[in-house]
């Protein structure tokens, strides 16, 4: 069972943080060119399809730390110190994610997509810098969970 639920949890991982990463990253270059084309659609196009994949793929990563907690528990490392430092990081990332990126990415769609507004020139810098944050989070955890301290493995 311990496999299958590992199994689950790599999955999840892979299928759900890796595209909002992708989408997420994306999002700053295609706010930049629809900042530098007004009234062009395709860039605007881009843009709300790089955030409905942020969006979507963000609940549906949920999965992640749920599979995640039934096999830690299953392996029996819930107190390693290891662990909580992953899930500290997990939530991080996800708070980096629901509180500022989305938001931003939210904020950034409605202006371009309104031809008297437009967004801070900024926004994409903070945009790239806010991904950048929520990339490092989820390389350290990544890291954690393949070479993780009192690893069985010899890896």
């Amino acid at each position: 069972m311990t496999k299958f639920l590992l199994s689950l949890h790599v999955l999840a991982a892979v299928l759900t943080v890796g595209p909002v990463t992708v989408a997420a990253g994306m999002f700053p270059r295609s706010l930049r060119q629809a900042l530098g084309s007004p009234g062009d659609a395709e860039p605007v196009s881009t843009l709300g399809t790089l955030h409905r994949i942020c969006r979507v793929y963000a609940a549906i990563g949920v999965a992640v730390p749920l599979f995640g907690f039934a096999t830690a528990s299953s392996l029996g490392v819930l107190g390693d110190v290891w662990l909580i430092v992953s899930i500290l990081l997990t939530a991080g990332a996800a708070a980096v994610l629901a509180l500022w990126i989305l938001p931003a990415q939210e904020t950034a769609l409605d202006a371009v997509r309104q031809p008297a507004a437009s967004p801070h020139p900024r926004a994409a810098r903070q945009l790239a810098a806010l991904t950048g944050v929520f990339n490092l989070l989820w390389a350290t955890v990544t890291v954690l969970m393949i070479v993780r301290p009192g690893s069985t493995t010899g890896a």
